[in-house]
């Protein structure tokens, strides 16, 4: 992100610039929400290396003191979010909150502390399965387990045929989730197995209605932010009484269904963080 931030892109859809507008009426009332994986952190070979993009908190420590609330809602646990983000202890992050397990814990700013709930416990029966289900399928060669404390995702894209390896694993994994009460959240050459009754719409349409905010923004990238575009779309089209968004996705070369539902498509975290310092500037 450069000194001059560039101008603030124009919207595509009217659904759009109606949100922008409404956030620029009012920012004070406003929800800007954000993924982290691909949305602020570039997508990486091994997941544990992702780090928020260079600017990413410069922009929203502008940004935040002019809005509501910011809210980072990922599928990573809170604390990872809150440390490959670098979001601890910034000054003027007071109005961040990251919402981690796709909104079943949360991090904010202004205690530093973490609310979580107690593990599912399919959570541990597939930790304790999942080797011998990749060995069986023969897929164990080039997949990766990430812990997550409260889920486990199989990584594909280090295989010789990531698309491949991803396709032949939807059917056991979804197997061995349903054994164990959990579900299968599919996104860019990964499998998440989570517990069900949580995803990024339910967490969204929270946060949007503890506020009592009047606009929102929400910028993904992946299948996961479907729901949370949804949400959006959800809210705005409630009549009178509707709350006007703004949806962007940020690239859509993997992820066309994200791309085809937004009104602003920016191709990637760098130009999220460009659009993020943008808007704090107009502000």
């Amino acid at each position: 992100m450069g000194s001059h931030p560039e101008r603030l892109p124009n919207p595509t859809t009217p659904a759009g610039r109606e949100g922008l507008d409404a956030v620029l009426a009012r920012p004070d009332r406003a929800v800007v929400a954000l993924d982290f994986d691909g949305t602020l952190a570039d997508i990486v070979p091994d997941p544990e290396q992702a780090r928020a993009h260079p600017g990413t908190v410069d922009a929203l420590a502008a940004l935040a003191p002019k809005v509501a609330a910011i809210a980072v809602i990922t599928g990573r646990p809170a604390g990872v979010a809150v440390r490959y983000g670098g979001f601890a202890g910034v000054p003027g992050l007071e109005h961040l909150v990251v919402l981690g397990h796709y909104g079943a814990e949360r991090w904010d700013a202004v205690t530093g502390t973490v609310r979580a709930p107690a593990p599912h416990p399919g959570v541990a029966a597939v930790r304790a399965e999942l080797p011998g289900v990749l060995h069986g399928v023969g897929a164990w060669n080039g997949t990766w387990i990430e812990e997550k404390g409260q889920a486990l995702a199989v990584h594909t894209r280090r295989a010789q045929d990531p698309q491949a390896a991803f396709e032949s694993l939807r059917g056991p994994l979804g197997e061995l989730a349903a054994q164990h009460g959990l579900i299968v959240e599919p996104g860019r050459l990964v499998l998440e197995l989570r517990p069900p009754g949580m995803d990024k719409g339910v967490a969204l349409t929270g946060f949007v209605a503890g506020l009592d905010a009047e606009s929102v923004i929400y910028a993904g990238d992946d299948l996961g932010d479907l729901a949370a575009f949804a949400a959006v779309e959800k809210l705005r089209s409630e009549g009178p009484d509707g709350i006007p968004g703004l949806l962007v996705c940020s690239g859509s070369a993997e992820v066309p269904e994200l791309a085809e539902r937004a009104d602003l498509l920016v191709p990637g975290p760098a130009a999220v963080v460009d659009f993020l310092a943008a808007l704090a500037d107009r502000l």
